[in-house]
């Protein structure tokens, strides 16, 4: 038997054929920055190149090194005629410009790999952290599964074209959720236009910066990822993070990534259904004591949904039943299932909002006589 409510839910438009929302990404994620709540997936669980995007863990392992006080911001570093053949002036990729053998300070390697996207940049500091850059990928893979990133799997620090170097959009914009939240002393460097080093001025390619309240992130671009970008803005209040990839062209990359944080911010919202440890119904019971069990959330009931979609969002309260007594409070008994268009389906658990004790010989007695003759 399946028992269900169906709630009613006020909406923000008139009734219209609700529409999903698309994207020329290839993989792309909307989050709501509070909630950590996903707005809107496209293959966003699924591992993807994310060429410099992926710089931001490397940024994050430096944070982590800088409040152990392993480095400092004054901290100056050697750097290794690797790193500069692989990924300064001599490697044909974005880079610092920092010259072999020369030292560096900590702040302008943040500077640069935020701003310049700096090769070089990344490579003196995975040296210092871990002692190679090979080293450095195991502890960052390591470093981001310990932090529930599951999907990453990181080959070097620069985010360099590699089989192994993976990560899905989602845990990219969970990546950002950290930094944003954990370390908000260093989030203004992100929106920073431009900056100049050893006489060489370069500026920040993130091409939201112009739209109001965009303050973030970061781009990356290789010919096996396409064009992609991390970024975040605010509106009144409410942060939103956006993580796309796989467009053709830096000029598609700015249009869509236009219309994705313009449609994070003004067309996507997070829908509350219920909160948790509420009781939003209940469950027949068989001989019981109480012929009903109230049915409690055990977790915040709540949604990204797209605004189009909103009349025709349902929720039932689904379960086997009646439910046979005795049942303890605390028992999963019961689940809210939520669909709507564009939207794959979510299920909140649900459990006994209180004790139902079986009846007893008498009271098992009294109702099959009421059943044997009509009577309830």
């Amino acid at each position: 038997m399946r028992a269900f409510l169906i709630f009613c839910l006020l909406t923000l438009m008139p009734s219209v054929q609700a529409q999903t929302f698309q994207t020329s990404a290839s993989h792309a994620v909307i989050l709501d920055y509070e909630s950590g709540e996903v707005l809107y997936n496209h293959n966003g669980d699924t591992p993807m190149p994310p060429s410099s995007m992926s710089k931001l863990m490397t940024l994050l392992m430096t944070f982590e090194a800088i409040e152990q006080g392993t480095l400092s911001l004054d901290t100056e570093l050697p750097v290794s005629e690797y790193a500069w053949r692989t990924g300064g002036a001599a490697s044909g990729s974005s880079t610092m410009f920092l010259e072999v053998n020369s030292r560096v300070r900590v702040e302008d390697l943040i500077r640069s790999i935020i701003i310049q996207s700096g090769n070089d940049a990344c490579i003196v500091l995975a040296e210092a952290i871990s002692g190679s850059e090979t080293a450095f990928a195991a502890d960052m893979t390591q470093r981001a599964q310990e932090l529930g990133l599951s999907s990453a799997s990181f080959a070097n620090s620069t985010g360099w074209p590699h089989p192994d170097h993976r990560i899905s959009a989602i845990d990219l914009a969970r990546l950002t959720v950290l930094l944003i939240r954990e370390y908000p002393q260093y989030y203004p460097i992100f929106a920073e236009r431009e900056m100049t080093y050893n006489g060489i001025r370069q500026f920040n390619r993130n091409p939201l910066l112009n739209m109001p309240g965009v303050d973030g992130l970061k781009t990356g671009h290789t010919q096996e990822a396409g064009y992609g970008l991390v970024a975040s803005g605010e509106r009144d209040g409410t942060r939103r993070i956006v993580v796309y990839n796989g467009m053709d062209s830096e000029r598609s990359r700015a249009s869509e990534g236009e219309r994705l944080m313009r449609a994070a911010l003004a067309e996507f919202e997070l829908v509350r259904l219920a909160q948790a440890g509420e009781e939003i119904g209940s469950a027949d019971v068989f001989q019981g004591v109480s012929e009903t069990v109230g049915l409690r959330l055990t977790e915040n009931a709540q949604l990204g949904l797209h605004i189009r979609a909103a009349n025709d969002l349902r929720a039932e309260i689904v379960y086997d039943g009646p439910i046979a007594a005795p049942i303890a409070e605390g028992d999963a008994i019961a689940r809210l299932e939520v669909s709507a268009p564009g939207l794959e389906p979510r299920s909140f658990e649900l459990v006994a909002a209180e004790d139902v004790a079986r009846k007893g010989l008498v009271g098992l007695a009294l109702s099959g006589l009421g059943g044997l003759f009509g009577v309830n």
